[in-house]
C-alpha cells in the first residue's frame, strides 16, 4: 500500500498551492513531537504555519478571535463517552473558568474551548489515560466518524455499528497514534455508518456513507459517496452501485480503498474544488468505481435494489424503551450544544448513578443517557439538570442547531449560538406549532451548521442597511432528513439579523402552520400580550 502521495510528481504537473506546499515541506503529524517545545516557547514564538495549520493535525486550533486561547477538537467515534471521560474533559476546561467550555458538534463530537498551548502536553497525557484522542481531527484528514446514537439500544435497528465505526477510525489513525498514510488528503473527508432505519447520520452529506440494505436476503450496506458542503458548492452523495456485507473487514477495507483513491488522485490545485465529488465529476462514476475496485483488491458487488432507511428521522429527545428489557435511554436537549464544566460533571454523575456510566452524543448536538432501569426513571426526572437540559423542550428550541459563530470562529460572519437560542425562545413563546421545525444556523458559507438539511436554514452574511454594514443571513428552505433525504435551496438573501424575528415568524405561519398564541400589540415600543 502506498503511504503518501508523490508530491514530486504533483509539483511537476502543477505549481503547488500554499497548502500543498507546506504539507510537502512537513507532514502535519510531525508537530506531535514538538509539543513540549511549543508549550515552553509560548504560542507567539511558534512558527506561523505550525501554529495556524499543522497543529490542526493534532486537533489543536489557533483562533484569531481569541488569540492565545485554543480550541481542541476530539475524536469520539459514534459519539460515545463515559463518566470517566466526561469528568476528565470537565477538569480540563474547568481550569479556564469562564473561558472554558465544550461544544457538541454536528458530527457527534466535542470541541473544547479556552485551551492554553502551554497546558497541551499535560492535557494530552490526561486524555490518553482516559482513552481519548484528538489525532487527525482537523485540516486534510478524515473527521469524526458518525453512527446511530442508539446503536445497540434500538429494538428496531438492523446493524449495531459501534464496533465498525471504531475499527474504521483505528485504521485511519493507526489506533490513535497518527497514520501518515491518511494524513495528507486533498481536503477534509467525512464518513458515516448507519445501522438503523431513520438515517440518523445524514448519509447524504458524507463523502462515504454506509446504509443498511438486504442483497439476496443477506444484510449489509449499500454505499453512497461524494456528499459535501463547502462555500463553493453543496452536493448530496450519490450511489457507488456497491454493496458490502456488514462484517468488519469489508467495511474497513472499502473505506481504505476509497481513501487511497482519493489521496492519490484527488484534485489538489484548487482547494475550492478538492473534495471527493470533484474527482468523481472529473472521472465519471464508472472510472472512479473501477479505481476503487483495484484498490479494494476484488470486484465490488452491485448495490441492493433498495436500502432500509424508510423511517422519518428521530431526534431521540425524551425517554424511550431499549431492546434490553427494563432499560431505557433518556435524551436530553442541550441548547445549541454548549456545555460548561459543571454540566459535564453533572452528566457524568447522572450517567453513573442512573445508567451504566455511558453517554452518547447526537448530530443534533444533544446527549443521551442509556441503560436507565425503569425503577430509576422517576427519580432521574427530578434531577435539577433536567430543568436546564429538558427531555421535553418546546417545538423550535427542540430542533435548533448552530455552528460556533463569530464568538470563537474567525470564519463566521455573524454571532450564531446566543442569537439562535434567543430567537427560538421568543418565537416559541409567540407561536404554537403542532410539530418541531428544524432551524439550523451557520455563521458562514462553509456550512458547519448544515443549513441545507434544515426546514429553515440560516447562513450568516454581511448586508447593507441604512448605509452601514450589519450582520445578516441568507435563508434556505426545503431540506429533508430521514427517508428520501434531500438538500434545501436558498429562498431569500441579505436579511438583516435585526429583522429576522418578523421574517421567521411569517415563514413559520405561512409554511409550517404556526398559530399565534395571543394577539400582540406594540405600545411605545413594548410588546404587550392581550388575551
Amino acid at each position: 500500500m502506498t503511504t503518501s502521495i508523490n508530491t514530486a510528481s504533483t509539483a511537476a504537473t502543477a505549481k503547488l498551492n500554499k497548502f500543498e506546499q507546506f504539507k510537502a515541506d512537513k507532514d502535519g503529524l510531525l508537530v506531535k513531537h514538538e509539543l513540549e517545545q511549543f508549550a515552553q516557547l509560548g504560542w507567539e514564538a511558534v512558527d506561523d504555519t505550525d501554529l495556524t495549520h499543522r497543529l490542526k493535525w493534532l486537533g489543536i486550533f489557533f483562533r484569531p478571535v481569541t488569540p492565545g486561547k485554543f480550541m481542541l477538537r476530539l475524536r469520539l467515534p459514534n459519539g460515545l463517552l463515559n463518566g470517566y471521560k466526561a469528568r476528565t474533559l470537565a477538569e480540563i476546561i474547568q481550569r479556564y473558568g469562564e473561558d472554558g467550555s465544550a461544544d457538541i458538534t454536528t458530527r457527534q463530537n466535542l470541541q473544547l474551548r479556552g485551551i492554553l498551548l502551554e497546558d497541551i502536553p499535560d492535557i494530552f497525557r490526561r486524555m490518553h489515560a482516559a482513552g481519548l484522542t484528538s489525532i487527525q481531527s482537523g485540516m486534510d484528514n478524515v473527521r469524526n466518524i458518525t453512527g446511530s446514537p442508539v446503536a445497540g439500544l434500538d429494538a428496531d435497528e438492523l446493524i449495531d455499528t459501534q464496533g465498525l465505526v471504531r475499527k474504521v477510525q483505528d485504521m485511519i489513525t493507526a489506533n490513535g497514534e497518527g497514520n501518515a498514510a491518511f494524513s495528507n488528503l486533498p481536503r477534509k473527508f467525512n464518513i458515516a455508518i448507519e445501522g438503523g432505519r431513520d438515517n440518523s447520520i445524514h448519509a447524504e452529506i458524507n463523502d462515504i456513507a454506509f446504509v443498511p440494505a438486504y442483497r439476496e436476503g443477506v444484510l449489509g450496506f449499500n454505499v453512497v459517496v461524494g456528499g459535501f458542503f463547502s462555500a463553493r458548492r453543496c452536493e448530496a452523495a450519490i450511489p457507488l452501485n456497491a454493496w458490502v456485507p456488514s462484517d468488519d473487514d469489508s467495511v474497513v477495507e472499502l473505506c481504505r480503498a476509497i481513501l487511497e483513491v482519493y489521496r492519490d488522485h484527488g484534485p489538489r490545485v484548487n482547494r475550492q474544488k478538492a473534495r471527493l465529488m470533484w474527482l468523481i465529476d472529473e472521472w465519471g462514476m464508472d472510472q472512479f468505481r473501477a479505481a476503487v475496485e483495484t484498490a479494494y483488491g476484488q470486484p465490488l458487488l452491485s448495490a441492493a435494489p433498495k436500502d432500509e432507511m424508510d423511517w422519518d428521522k428521530r431526534d431521540h429527545i425524551g425517554i424511550y424503551a431499549q431492546k434490553q428489557v427494563g432499560l431505557n435511554y433518556v435524551g436530553l436537549h442541550i441548547p445549541v450544544g454548549r456545555l460548561q464544566a459543571s454540566d459535564l460533571f453533572d452528566l457524568a454523575r447522572l450517567a453513573e448513578v442512573y445508567g451504566s456510566g455511558e453517554l452518547r452524543l447526537t448530530v443534533e448536538q444533544n446527549v443521551i443517557i442509556p441503560n436507565v432501569p425503569d425503577s430509576r426513571l422517576a427519580v432521574l426526572r427530578q434531577e435539577p439538570l433536567l430543568e436546564k437540559f429538558s427531555i421535553a423542550p418546546s417545538a423550535l428550541t427542540r430542533s435548533l442547531v448552530s455552528c460556533t459563530g463569530s464568538q470563537f470562529c474567525n470564519f463566521a460572519l455573524v454571532e450564531t449560538k446566543q442569537r439562535a437560542v434567543a430567537l427560538a425562545e421568543a418565537l416559541d413563546a409567540e407561536l404554537a406549532l403542532s410539530q418541531p421545525v428544524r432551524i439550523h444556523w451557520t455563521g458562514c458559507p462553509n456550512s458547519c451548521g448544515q443549513p441545507q438539511v434544515a426546514d429553515i436554514g440560516l447562513m450568516g452574511t454581511k448586508v447593507r442597511k441604512d448605509g452601514k454594514t450589519v450582520e445578516g443571513v441568507d435563508i434556505f428552505m426545503g431540506g429533508k432528513v430521514g427517508k428520501e433525504a434531500h438538500l434545501g435551496e436558498k429562498v431569500q438573501q441579505g436579511i438583516p439579523c435585526d429583522e429576522l424575528h418578523g421574517v421567521l415568524r411569517s415563514l413559520l405561519i405561512e409554511n409550517f402552520g404556526a398559530q399565534p398564541r395571543s394577539t400582540a400589540a406594540n405600545l411605545n415600543g413594548v410588546m404587550v400580550t392581550v388575551d
